[in-house]
């Protein structure tokens, strides 16, 4: 393996890979990194390569709770089984410990590592580590304005910003006068320009009300007291499925009009748009984000590919979900693909 490698490098464009049946992985999994697991890649649709074994770490920063995260890891998974690649997950929504989850990863000398960026800063220290130790590092999700500031070799995600911006177009053609954007981790960055995008476009007011996402209980008390306090508030914007069905409950605990518009799926989302309890969701396609980031790290190692040339991030998103089409994506969002 090239144990180098630079942004401004171009090379051939990334070559498609073959379907074919599920597989299952083993890996290794917990909010530590260090205890084994057996992890399933069913619904994989791949053959499996016959490239020598890998060995490649994806550390988030998923907290408890969060779907989001099942729907990444899913995808992670069936690049893993396709590419026979042994997947180590990891998690830990605290930066710092997210950091040192990495630096697991590069002690134990791994072929490659997948990393999100919700709060870049912490994260430069330990990637440069990875870079010194010759370990490709690619990012997903989080970080679309910081991932070459940093020197990761590829990006796949959404521009947090611009998903901001159309969401707030729509809220324009639907009539809405007051928003309140929800953020649930305080200080991640992509949830954080998602309402400055809303807020850039929107032509009425939007407020950003923080709220505490790993408790639940926490969350719903907060904006519903936040729609007792302001009776003007005609649509609450979530920043994520649970925290939308969430909403959902708040607004009848409040007796409040307001309807409730989110980013990002999970199938009880699917359900919830299809029942006109939300109106619709930016979805940014969380199972290729994962599935992609793996199997990136594949292709550099085995054919010399980036993708996007290491100069352009891939992206995935946004795409609106609504009544429109939500028969369509419920079927994959049950499969836990959308």
């Amino acid at each position: 393996m090239d144990r180098s490698y630079s942004r401004s490098r171009r090379l051939a464009p990334v070559v498609a890979v073959a379907a074919a049946a599920a597989l299952t992985l083993a890996g290794c999994s917990s909010s530590s990194g260090g205890k084994k697991a057996e992890e399933s890649a069913e619904g994989a649709s791949a053959g499996k390569a016959s490239t020598p074994r890998m060995t490649v770490a994806l550390v988030t920063h998923q907290s408890a709770g969060d779907t989001f995260w099942d729907i990444v890891r899913k995808g992670a998974e069936a690049a893993a089984a396709k590419d026979n690649i042994k997947l180590i997950y990891s998690n830990d929504p605290n930066a710092g410990n997210q950091a040192n989850l990495v630096q697991n990863a590069i002690d134990q000398k791994v072929d490659g590592i997948a990393i999100t960026l919700a709060k870049p800063d912490a994260m430069k220290d330990v990637v440069k580590k990875a870079k010194t130790a010759g370990i490709p590092v690619v990012g997903l999700n989080s970080g679309v304005s910081e991932w070459q500031k940093l020197g990761l070799m590829e990006f796949f995600g959404q521009d947090e910003t611009v998903a901001g911006e159309a969401l707030g177009k729509r809220l324009n053609e639907a009539g809405a006068k007051k928003a309140v954007c929800v953020i649930q981790e305080q200080g991640n960055i992509g949830l954080e320009q998602r309402c400055a995008g809303v807020k850039k476009t929107f032509e009425g007011d939007v407020e950003n009300l923080n709220v505490n996402g790993t408790d639940m209980p926490s969350v719903k008390s907060t904006i519903t007291a936040k729609l007792k306090q302001d009776s003007g508030i005609d649509y609450v914007v979530a920043l994520g499925a649970p925290f939308a069905l969430t909403a959902v409950q708040s607004i009848g605990d409040a007796g409040a009009k307001a309807k409730v518009a989110t980013f990002d799926l999970n199938k009880e989302l699917t359900g919830a748009i299809s029942k006109g309890d939300i109106e619709f969701a930016v979805d940014q396609q969380p199972y290729l984000q994962g599935y992609l980031a793996i199997d990136s790290l594949w292709l550099y190692k085995n054919n010399g590919n980036y993708m996007g040339g290491g100069e352009q991030p891939v992206l995935t998103g946004p795409a609106f979900v609504d009544k429109t089409n939500v028969e369509t994506i419920d079927k994959f969002a049950a499969k836990g693909t959308r």
